[in-house]
């Protein structure tokens, strides 16, 4: 890439996000965003998009090599009794945790 693709891709890039469509997705979040701030967010969220452009770019791999399992093997141990485990809880009721009303 020349000096001049890099400038042409880094105004494509400033035009991929612009701040009026982050404005507009922090309203829908209800989240208060400067100019300042918009700005910021636009030029970040157009070097995503440049970092998914570039995932773009990586060759498929042929065939999915042979998985192996490298985790440890299950072992049965001794866990606690139910006394053990509600003895810090806070509320218990007829040997269950105890936790506030959901409505």
């Amino acid at each position: 890439m020349t000096a001049t693709d890099e400038g042409d891709a880094s105004a494509a890039d400033a035009d991929a996000v612009d701040p009026d469509e982050v404005r507009h997705v922090a309203d829908l979040a209800r989240v208060d965003l400067d100019d300042e701030e918009a700005a910021a967010f636009a030029e970040q969220f157009a070097d995503v998009l440049d970092y998914f452009a570039a995932l773009d770019e990586v060759p498929e791999v042929a065939d999915d090599p042979d998985l192996v399992n490298v985790m440890r093997a299950d072992e049965v141990r001794e866990g606690l009794s139910q006394e053990e485990a509600l003895a810090n809880a806070p509320d218990s009721e007829a040997g269950f945790f105890k936790g506030p009303k959901v409505s």
